[in-house]
């Protein structure tokens, strides 16, 4: 039940975010794209020292 009401209350906080604020919401999802895009490169790194 508790996980429930957690994840609407998430659900319902980023649709808030991105309808009010949606300059701050582009940020934040521009941040965790490039912290990703960041994470795969050190993967991609990692395999061709392998490789090579």
């Amino acid at each position: 039940m508790v996980k429930k009401v957690l994840t609407w209350g998430g659900i319902a906080f980023l649709i808030f975010f991105v309808a009010f604020r949606p300059d701050s919401a582009a940020d934040v999802f521009k941040s965790l794209g490039g912290g990703i895009v960041d994470i795969a490169q050190g993967f991609g790194d990692f395999v061709a020292s392998l490789v090579a």
